[in-house]
């Protein structure tokens, strides 16, 4: 039996309770464990389907990278189902609003290539995160879930797949993926050429 709207959400909130207490504290150990890594020389930014939240998060985090640094570090993305697929239209208008364009863009299949060959393996929540390790053979700690860098209150570290969603979704969807790439881009740009090394 389906429980009432008001009990299901307080069942969510629960469930969630974890995530937005830890959420400082997970806050800043991503932040000091990213800075003392050093510059990656390759970004993979993995969500399911590859087709709004990866692709999207790939371009803004490019955009929100220093020139010098753009220049030197590989960034891709990738998602566990439908190779060849483009972002949908309401992505591509959302993502175009906001002065990127994901018109070009096909979707990818994560491999152990793909996996092996990143320095640092972004996902979108804890179950991408097991699934890049368990079956991909992802080291643990090369992979962060872009969730813990957002630098406000959250309700949950994962972030959300609009697809198939309103444009509110997606706005509010990529809002947040903007305000987490801009802390790992400012995060990996504070960190000298003379200084960094493979992540």
């Amino acid at each position: 039996m389906r429980l009432p709207a008001p009990l299901r959400r307080l069942a969510r909130a629960a469930r969630h309770a974890p995530d937005r207490l830890l959420h400082r504290i997970r806050h800043r150990r991503l932040v000091r464990r990213l800075a003392r890594r050093g510059h990656p020389r390759s970004v993979l930014f993995v969500c399911h389907g590859n087709i709004c939240r990866s692709p999207y998060a790939a371009a803004a985090f490019s955009r929100a990278l220093p020139q010098w640094l753009r220049e030197h570090v590989r960034i891709t993305s990738a998602g566990f189902i439908g190779a060849d697929r483009p972002a949908p239209p309401t992505a591509q208008r959302v993502a175009a609003r906001r002065g990127l364009d994901l018109s070009e863009h096909r979707s990818a299949l994560i491999s152990p290539m793909s996996v092996q060959g990143a320095d640092l393996i972004v996902v979108m929540d804890a179950r991408q995160r097991a699934a890049v390790c368990d079956v991909f053979g992802g080291r643990w700690g090369d992979i962060v879930l872009l969730g813990d860098l957002d630098p406000e209150p959250i309700d949950t570290r994962a972030i959300r797949d609009p697809v198939e969603q309103p444009e509110d979704v997606f706005e509010a969807v990529y809002d947040r993926i903007d305000r987490c790439v801009r802390v790992l881009a400012e995060t990996l740009a504070h960190r000298t050429p003379a200084t960094g090394g493979s992540a």
